[in-house]
């Protein structure tokens, strides 16, 4: 399905450039209404990052969140500085659908791995962001800043052994640049890993890239600045999607 992404920062929607803090835009946008546009559309769910939390735990946009939730029917996942179950706990129980879990699944495995066990496959998706070198797929962690010695296909092997279902894979040198997807990568990573859902985000630009990558096989495509900025409407990447 089509995921339409929203980051926010100290309560404001903004998209960060290759997941630079230093090169941010920031969006005026009614979100409420757009939501409602949204859920008329037939968007079944959304994707939000804490780029607020991600930074700093103490400042998680928790009332944000809740209020967002408050308005919309659209099921909504969220990312961004999840690092204990407590935190699993609040998310989940303010309303939120699935969680997704990026520097833990390195740092912590184990704990990760019992999250899996505890919550279900359903609730829980990993976000697996990358930098390729001579064709080796490397996790980087942290909000980017540091790159772990464990490659991608490391960590889905990893995980599957606890029922892994959604990996939401980005290649970070084409997040926010418009610059189109790494196709290469999930054409590979789909034929590899057929009993993953994979969510591919990152450099969608157009209805072409929409098409490419539903015929590729990927399940579904998280969008961010294309939406933002009105490259395309939602109803038209809709329509892509299902006639693809």
């Amino acid at each position: 399905m089509i995921i339409p992404a929203f980051d926010f920062f100290e309560g404001k929607i903004v998209r960060l450039y290759k997941g630079n803090y230093l090169n941010i835009k920031y969006y005026n946008i009614n979100l409420n209404e757009l939501l409602l546009n949204y859920e008329r559309q037939g968007v079944k769910f959304l994707h939000i990052v804490d780029l607020s939390g991600t930074k700093d735990v103490k400042k998680r946009q928790l009332e944000l969140f809740k209020n967002i939730i408050s308005y919309t029917n659209i099921s909504i996942q969220i990312g961004g500085g999840i690092r204990t179950e407590e935190d699993i706990n609040i998310l989940l129980e303010l309303g939120f659908k699935r969680i997704v879990i990026g520097s833990s699944v390195i740092t912590n495995q184990n704990t990760v791995k019992k999250w899996l066990k505890k919550y279900g496959p359903n609730k829980i998706v990993l976000a697996l962001d990358i930098n390729i070198k001579n064709s080796i797929k490397k996790i980087s962690i942290n909000g980017w800043l540091k790159e772990t010695n464990f490659t991608l296909e490391e960590i889905i092997d990893l995980f599957s052994s606890e029922n892994l279902k959604y990996v939401l894979c980005t290649d970070i040198s084409k997040d926010g640049t418009l610059l189109g997807p790494n196709f290469l990568l999930y054409k590979e990573i789909v034929k590899k890993f057929r009993h993953i859902k994979f969510q591919a985000s990152g450099g969608i630009s157009n209805l072409s890239d929409v098409l490419s990558l539903k015929k590729i096989g990927v399940n579904n495509i998280i969008i961010g600045r294309s939406l933002l900025e009105k490259k395309f409407t939602i109803g038209e990447a809709l329509e892509c999607w299902q006639n693809g």
